[in-house]
């Protein structure tokens, strides 16, 4: 399938940003589509960002719109999420996913390969 490694968290204040990475390998001609999700301690895994790999469309989170942007380099098969005004709420591990289907889905179930993730901490 997909290999998927996330880096660039880290700890940081509230109000703060931070941008975390997902760089792709393997069998990436069978993306259509990537997304960030996060898992809170004791919480269930949710939908962040997720963007169309070829054509670019997004979908965000209500929790993160406006705050949050996510974006990918095609050529470089690396997506990234850039995260400003933090907030203590935003603390997770945060997981890149890659899908092959046509819909950019907010739904873990849509998303084949996945990421060991990265841990975004926010200090208040």
């Amino acid at each position: 399938q997909v290999q998927l490694v996330e880096s660039g968290g880290g700890l940081v204040q509230a109000g703060g940003s931070l941008r975390v990475s997902c760089a792709a390998s393997g069998r990436t001609w069978i993306m259509n589509v990537m997304a960030w999700f996060r898992q809170a301690p004791g919480k269930e895994r949710e939908f962040v960002a997720a963007i169309s790999w070829t054509g670019g469309s997004t979908r965000y989170a209500d929790s993160v719109k406006g705050r949050f942007t996510i974006s990918r380099d095609y050529a470089q098969n690396t997506m990234y999420l850039q995260m400003n005004s933090l907030i203590s709420e935003d603390t997770a591990v945060y997981y890149c996913a890659a899908g092959s289907g046509l819909v950019i889905s907010a739904l873990t179930s849509d998303y084949h390969s996945w990421g060991q993730g990265t841990q975004v901490a926010v200090s208040s």
